[in-house]
């Protein structure tokens, strides 16, 4: 930065298994892919709110745009489950992300078959992220298969903006709803993530959003805003990195204060978020309750790897 060498970067290299088919002749590349050193996949065909008249999508998403095209839109469980098998042989994957957009409905139950046979058949953490289901008991069929991790994208906490940018989304969803699966599944889950993005709102109402988010229990996940080509905002500049820091500091400091795990999965750095624990560098809260609770955080951590380990020695 300005001239002087900040840290060195090195980009993973592509995966072997991109190059690969699986048994029914589907590129493993349009199956799935690493986000980072966890594997994603999305199953499922593109998002309502891409095909609705006029279209309703999030202004900055490109999901409409890779579905179909990059991605393949007809993946089946034995083609997930033969490139999550590939993954964890050549990068050592840990977790397992299952994405979806909005389906009206029915997201949980589509989603079910390939988390189900993933979990049963690798031993894998496995994550779930769609939209709120319209009846919240369905999360209790799924904690039931053991999943780990449920995110939900509410995207902006201010309502305002989120009507201006997600208009589909807030209009059909809205924020409360989001909030109100959030709240039901942390009493049944690991892990529960709120999502939300920094950069289309002022760094203050994100922290807002953050601290709502730690408050209940659950991690927030903060994706910067990038301008996407072919999106709605690609011509829309990125946020200043600097007015971030605030952002990025209350997000690790209100997790340990609120008591809330992070950093706890084995093997996980993610490629299109940016996690709490990757906020302890920003930290300027050094007081000895602050650190007591960092020591637990750590034990946490410790435990859950040595026990993770453990159950995938018994996979094998």
């Amino acid at each position: 930065r300005d001239g002087v060498l900040i840290t060195a970067v090195t980009l993973p290299r592509r995966p072997k298994w991109y190059d690969e088919t699986t048994g029914s002749g589907q590129p493993m590349s349009r199956i799935a892919v690493m986000q980072g050193t966890y594997l994603a996949v999305y199953p499922g065909r593109v998002c309502h709110f891409w095909t609705t008249h006029p279209r309703s999508s999030c202004h900055f998403c490109s999901t409409g745009l890779n579905v179909g095209t990059i991605e393949s839109a007809d993946k089946s469980v034995q083609d997930v489950l033969e490139t999550v098998r590939a993954a964890r042989r050549e990068n050592n994957i840990t977790y397992v992300h299952f994405n979806t957009g909005y389906m009206q409905g029915g997201e949980l139950e589509f989603l079910t078959p390939f988390v189900r046979e993933v979990k049963k058949k690798t031993g894998l953490m496995a994550g779930v992220q769609t939209t709120p289901a319209p009846d919240l008991r369905d999360y209790d069929r799924l904690a039931r298969l053991g999943v780990n991790n449920v995110s939900f994208c509410f995207e902006l906490w201010d309502r305002e903006r989120l009507a201006e940018v997600c208009p589909g989304k807030s209009a059909e969803i809205g924020q409360e709803r989001y909030l109100e699966a959030i709240r039901y599944c942390r009493r049944l889950f690991p892990a529960v993530n709120g999502e939300i993005i920094a950069g289309l709102e002022p760094p203050e109402k994100t922290i807002e959003g953050i601290r709502w988010i730690t408050r209940h229990g659950a991690q927030p996940t903060v994706c910067v805003f990038r301008p996407c080509l072919g999106t709605d905002y690609e011509d829309l500049p990125p946020p200043d990195a600097d007015a971030l820091v605030p952002v990025f500091r209350e997000q690790y400091e209100a997790c340990i204060r609120n008591g809330v795990p992070i950093g706890i999965a084995p093997n996980i750095k993610v490629s299109l978020v940016v996690l709490p624990e990757e906020g302890r560098y920003l930290a300027t809260d050094q007081s000895a309750a602050f650190r007591l609770k960092e020591w637990r955080n750590q034990a946490i951590k410790t435990a859950f790897r040595a026990y993770f380990n453990f159950q995938l020695s018994r996979q094998k």
